[in-house]
């Protein structure tokens, strides 16, 4: 559609049918980076319907720089030409004063704009998986991407946290190069295939290596949790490093009721070092959500398996983990070796969205229809009920 403009008279009458079309259709606009309608952000500040049918709209973005300021116009515009009657369309974008954006952070954060752990309130019910490894290259980034795709196709609000603060891939892995757009205190994540992503890799530049002590990585991670604004997710991602270090620690720390998702390999001398990872459960009273086995066999042409690196690591491990946390820790699937995981991990197209119908595809989409399953307790939650 194009843009209109000229001197005809408006009709700003909510009561035009045309009016309450055009406030209608503006309503399907989700802004890219809080994922809410715009009109309920309030960040519509004016709309100006003129007796020709052309429109015109006044859009308030939160920063000046706003990085997707082209795609609030592009689906604006769209919206608009989806609406019988209107002729053209002119959107103006304008930037929030401060008192605006106050309004908006109360509105988005509660009363006052607290800051805070928003998965730690009593009324939460985002499911939290810290995925760990008990040693790097095991898939365990390219797990919790195509895991988190794969919910958020479902059509789940779904999150990641790359806390892997020294070895950072999740931007990569899905193709993000936007940087966070920050909001005074608040930081807005960049969101892709629907989910929505922070990494110290966003804060770097190139491949500037991380080189921190302990309490900077609990600082960045605590940063993360409080001040980048996630809205209400169904599942909140960490993609941990390996082993059982200080962000094990952090995070059991900040999110003590975070469940523990533990990838491994076939070979059971991954298995041994991965049976740490899960084991720290007992230490921090987390739970063991499950044992992912990663690379478990290549399928030849002719239908055969090749176990590269052997097999049965991932049924020792849960059953040793079940053992020692003391409630059953099911093997949640298996993923064969495929190269197309690893050239869609390079092209930052996860293979649960690019190739879902191959083997390592269908095992991804498998375990997190397992993990989608699982039903968000109530356990420790105020029902709000008074005795009489």
């Amino acid at each position: 559609m194009s843009t209109t403009q000229g001197s005809a008279p408006f009709d700003s009458s909510i009561d035009s049918p045309l009016a309450a079309a055009v406030q209608a259709a503006l309503a399907t606009v989700i802004d890219p980076e809080l994922r809410r309608p715009i009109t309920e952000l309030g960040m519509v500040e004016s709309v100006e319907v003129r007796n020709d049918g052309s429109v015109r709209i006044a859009v308030l973005l939160t920063i000046a720089g706003c990085p997707l300021r082209g795609t609030i116009t592009a689906d604006c515009e769209a919206a608009m030409a989806a609406v019988p009657g209107v002729t053209g369309v002119e959107v103006e974008l304008k930037v929030m004063t401060q008192e605006q954006r106050n309004a908006l952070k109360e509105q988005l954060r509660g009363p006052g704009g607290q800051r805070g752990i928003p998965f730690n309130q009593p009324g939460s019910l985002t499911k939290v998986y810290a995925v760990a490894s008990g040693k790097g290259g095991v898939g365990k980034s390219s797990v919790t991407v195509n895991l988190a795709c794969a919910l958020a196709a479902q059509g789940l609000r779904v999150g990641i946290v790359d806390a892997d603060v020294y070895g950072f891939s999740v931007p990569a892995l899905m193709g993000i190069t936007q940087a966070p757009t920050p909001v005074d205190d608040m930081i807005l994540p960049p969101v892709a295939y629907g989910v929505k992503v922070i990494s110290i890799g966003m804060f770097v530049s190139g491949n500037q290596p991380v080189a921190w002590r302990g309490p900077m990585l609990h600082r960045a991670l605590e940063q993360f949790l409080t001040d980048v604004y996630f809205g209400d997710l169904d599942a909140l991602f960490l993609d941990l490093p390996p082993g059982t270090g200080d962000i094990a620690i952090s995070v059991a720390q900040l999110l003590p009721k975070a469940q523990i998702l533990v990838v491994t390999t076939p070979q059971a001398a991954a298995a041994d070092v991965a049976e740490r990872a899960g084991t720290i459960a007992t230490q921090t009273g987390q739970s063991v959500a499950g044992v992912v086995e990663n690379m478990s066999y290549l399928e030849m042409p002719d239908g055969g398996r090749m176990e590269l690196f052997g097999s049965g690591g991932g049924a020792v491990l849960a059953e040793r983990l079940s053992a020692t946390v003391g409630t059953e820790v099911p093997l949640l699937g298996q993923i064969p070796l495929d190269i197309l995981l690893r050239e869609g991990g390079d092209a930052g197209i996860p293979l649960v969205l690019g190739r879902p119908e191959t083997p390592a595809g269908a095992a991804l989409l498998e375990i997190a229809g397992k993990l989608a399953a699982v039903p968000r307790g109530l356990k420790g939650m105020s029902l709000g009920l008074q005795p009489r």
